[in-house]
């Protein structure tokens, strides 16, 4: 019966539930995980909120809404490698330096441009050389959309300075690590770019 009346019930996407509630997606996602928000998935996997539970945790948000605000100051990373070994790296690197951040990873460029269409990351980090859509394909691409200004985004590639002038140089406003890479520096920059997150989270 309880699932009868969920599947007759009034439902959204957690894109449409962040617009309602007037947070991120990942927020969303985050809340029903934690058992906040009700949710269910398809058969096809994608996650169903009944409207009831997003007019309930609209009108009580108050032990809610700090799960929420934590989510919102995390710093979503994405990075573009289609080195598993290297992937690897990044994975144990990244992680050693407790940043608030959550990492994800893409094999290719043309994952990268659908996972950065879903959930729009606060950094990206691309590797050039790659078959297919190449990281330098996927930065242009990036650059052309308005609503990705804000997204903090770095290259990283073995070619030399020549090679790279070659084909366009390095676009304004991203930043280049040569490989291998330097990870003091790089650590760097993810802190800094959680640094920048947090400051938004707490000005918002």
């Amino acid at each position: 019966m309880k699932k009868l009346e969920m599947l007759t019930a009034d439902v959204c996407t957690t894109q449409q539930a962040a617009q309602m509630l007037g947070i991120s997606v990942t927020s969303v996602q985050q809340l029903v995980e934690a058992g906040v928000i009700e949710a269910w998935k398809t058969k096809g996997g994608h996650r169903r909120i009944p409207l009831a539970a997003v007019h309930a945790y609209k009108a009580a948000p108050s032990a809610a809404a700090k799960i929420a605000g934590k989510a919102d100051k995390r710093t979503s990373i994405l990075i573009i490698e289609d080195n598993r070994m290297q992937r690897e790296i990044y994975q144990k690197q990244i992680s050693s330096w407790e940043l608030p951040a959550d990492l994800a990873f893409c094999e290719n460029g043309y994952q990268a441009l659908i996972e950065i269409a879903r959930h729009k990351p606060d950094v990206l980090l691309a590797d050039i050389m790659m078959d297919g859509i190449d990281g330098y394909e996927v930065v242009r691409t990036i650059l052309t959309y308005p609503e990705l200004a804000d997204m903090n985004i770095a290259i990283v590639s073995s070619l030399s300075v020549e090679e790279l002038e070659a084909r366009g140089g390095v676009p304004d406003g991203v930043l280049f690590f040569s490989k291998p890479v330097n990870y003091d520096e790089l650590r760097g920059y993810l802190r800094a770019c959680c640094a920048k997150k947090m400051s938004h989270a707490r000005s918002a």
